[in-house]
């Protein structure tokens, strides 16, 4: 008998966002002056004060396995970090630190799924839910929401979907792609269905400190006590505190699904990097300086962005409330054609931006959306600038 290689894992898309990034970066050690939009990571440098941290803690020989779960230490300051951000109240055993958010989300998926379990998932969404989810044995059920509902979806709609095979929602809240955030009122009309229907809330909230104007993050599972029993909230320091490579990701839940995770991350990968979680416990103790500082040079940048893009021609963008994305609408520009040839997709579109314009873009119809594109503002204003004035004249191109 051939062998075989496991249908599940050839049935995982690759990372469209990673594909787009790493080929704009291969451009540029080419010598081409490329734009790149593609980024999912803050442009600034780690904090020295987190960086000197992880240098102490090599120096000190911190080097050897801790509790799978992750250090004693580094769990009490994210109750600590629970309690006064988002007003939630999480004991040690309640909290598992993972290797980034991704491995939080995948563990969470192994500890509450079993084999056809739905997920419903608003679109448009991270394109790693679905294939986590998969991954879990799980069945992605989608709910779209339209631009006329700022990209988020209502109760009523979420009602709808569910089913008796209805085990979890995602929500993420600042949202990527569309920078979206959740109000109160929502996040109660939404909390009140899940109550009622009694499934879990996934709480992705890895935005969290990137909410601007006048904007609030809050907590669905900070509303009350039953909506808190059902949530279990992920975070980490990848974002906030510019720490992607670090790969810190964190999760508070009921003790029942913490000792799950901890369990099956004992067995897959042992504890997070012992070096890592030092560096973390210093971004959530230390100053907060650089988070505030980071977070207003985005608020600018969002606000050039914003404004450049309604000037365009044949696209739109509702202006995000957090993150660092912009979410467009190109739809209009699918109907026009190029040096005589009928655009018609998302991934044409891209295509020539990047071949004649050199501007990498993300197509954002693994994001549920295929007449969307993203662009990140995790970039300098002056590549922002540069990447936009292409754009224009693509834009001004077409026919």
């Amino acid at each position: 008998m051939a062998l075989t290689l496991s249908k599940k894992a050839m049935a995982v898309k690759p990372s469209s966002t990673l594909a787009i990034t790493a080929k704009a970066k291969e451009m540029k050690a080419n010598g081409i002056d490329v734009v790149g939009f593609g980024a999912g990571e803050p442009d600034f440098n780690t904090p020295e004060n987190i960086c000197n941290a992880a240098i102490n803690a090599l120096n000190e020989g911190y080097t050897k396995y801790t509790p799978a779960a992750g250090s004693l230490e580094l769990r009490k300051a994210i109750c600590d970090k629970f309690k006064k951000f988002n007003n939630l109240n999480y004991e040690a055993d309640q909290i598992v630190v993972s290797n980034g958010g991704k491995h939080s989300l995948t563990n969470i998926f192994t500890a509450i799924l079993n084999p056809g379990d739905e997920v419903i998932i608003p679109t448009p969404y991270w394109l790693s839910y679905p294939e986590i989810v998969k991954l879990a044995d799980g069945v992605p059920v989608f709910v779209r929401a339209d631009k006329s509902q700022n990209y988020k979806i209502t109760a009523k709609q979420l009602e709808e979907a569910c089913t008796d095979k209805t085990k979890a929602l995602i929500l993420n809240s600042p949202n990527n792609p569309s920078g979206m955030v959740y109000t109160k009122e929502e996040l109660e009309a939404i909390a009140e269905v899940a109550v009622k229907k009694d499934f879990y809330v996934v709480s992705d909230e890895m935005y969290e400190h990137l909410v601007y104007g006048d904007e609030k993050h809050i907590s669905i599972g900070s509303l009350n006590h039953e909506i808190y029993k059902r949530t279990i909230t992920c975070s980490g320091v990848s974002k906030g505190y510019s720490m992607t490579g670090w790969r810190i990701g964190y999760t508070g839940s009921s003790k029942e699904i913490a000792k799950l995770m901890s369990s099956v991350q004992s067995h897959q990968t042992s504890n997070p990097n012992s070096i890592a979680q030092k560096a973390a416990y210093e971004a959530l103790v230390g100053p907060q300086d650089s988070v505030y500082a980071m977070k207003s040079e985005f608020e600018k940048r969002r606000n050039y962005m914003t404004e450049r893009i309604a000037a365009m021609k044949h696209i739109s963008a509702v202006s995000p409330q957090g993150a660092f994305y912009m979410f467009v609408d190109i739809s209009l520009a699918l109907s026009k054609t190029y040096k005589g040839q009928k655009i018609e997709n998302v991934n044409n579109f891209s295509k020539i931006l990047l071949e004649d314009y050199k501007v990498a873009v993300i197509a954002c119809d693994d994001f549920g959306f295929d007449d969307h594109i993203r662009l990140s503002y995790a970039i300098s204003l002056e590549q922002i600038k540069k990447g936009l004035d292409r754009i224009e004249e693509f834009l001004e191109n077409l026919q």
